[in-house]
């Protein structure tokens, strides 16, 4: 989630480490240690970034903040099925709880990463506003994940075979015949490819499509891109997006360095509300 829109809905988060040549980096995402061309021109040159999961200490930081003040937490996480996240928020909230009695922590299985984590969070923005209690948010998010869709394609698949996504045959060929998943957050919570299309332009259209297939009441809803690196065609993927679905609007902003980690330079994804995904790859 960009700054904006943690600002909009009062949405804190604790961070993770990249690592690179054996530094660790806090993974920012404001990108305040290194610009988004500098992390992803790393990749471009072929090496890799890696990544660590949030230390606990900074769980207890950030959840002493709130519990300090009085606050109960609901805590979003990363899907279990790409992420330790959940689990380890959860040894940390155990602990606490023991600390700061009478209050209360859930962390809760986004079952999706990147933005699609972004738009359980602001849902659950929007219950606290409401006024529903921690648990009640926790319950509503927990059974509502699934409504969060996302489209997501990259320009070369090697990020992905370097991170033991796919096997390296078929990064070869894919890259040879130019072929481009559409990758989806699955009813488990797994990153897999949904569809393929032939072509950076046609990847892009196709995401579009099935957004607009997939969307419910888009007109009450803004519509979210994020990209690691490729402005250019971040825009023009908002124009495509405006053309055909009738959204409030399309927010843009970068893919954050963790996930960026994962699938290089260019990748590209969007996100919205709709139907309950279904589909288990």
């Amino acid at each position: 989630m960009s700054r904006d829109l943690r600002l909009a809905h009062k949405i804190d988060y604790v961070r993770m480490k990249t690592v690179f040549n054996g530094e660790e980096t806090w993974a920012s995402l404001d990108f305040e240690h290194y610009t988004p061309k500098a992390l992803y021109d790393i990749m471009r040159n072929g090496d890799r970034v890696f990544t660590t999961p949030v230390p606990l200490e900074e769980f207890e930081r950030v959840f002493s903040k709130y519990l300090i003040e009085g606050y109960d937490i609901v805590y979003v996480g990363c899907s279990l099925k790409q992420s330790t996240s959940v689990r380890d928020g959860q040894k940390v909230a155990a602990k606490m709880l023991m600390e700061y009695q009478g209050a209360e922590i859930y962390c809760v299985d986004s079952m999706n990463a990147s933005m699609g984590e972004g738009l359980v969070a602001i849902l659950a923005a929007k219950y606290r506003d409401q006024g529903l209690t921690a648990r009640e948010i926790a319950t509503k998010i927990t059974a509502e994940a699934k409504t969060v869709n996302q489209y997501c394609t990259v320009q070369s698949l090697d990020c992905l075979k370097r991170c033991g996504r796919i096997k390296p045959s078929a990064a070869f060929f894919g890259n040879l015949l130019d072929i481009k998943p559409i990758i989806i957050s699955d009813i488990n919570g797994d990153q897999v490819a949904f569809k393929k299309s032939k072509g950076r332009e046609n990847s892009l259209k196709e995401m579009v499509t099935l957004l607009k297939e997939s969307i419910i009441g888009p007109e009450n809803q803004y519509i979210y891109i994020t990209h690691a690196d490729c402005g250019e065609e971040a825009r023009k993927l908002a124009e495509y997006i405006l053309d055909e679905i009738p959204c409030k609007n399309v927010h843009l902003s970068y893919i954050g360095p963790i996930i960026g980690a994962s699938i290089g330079p260019s990748g590209i994804a969007i996100f919205g509300y709709g139907k309950e995904v279904a589909f288990e790859g």
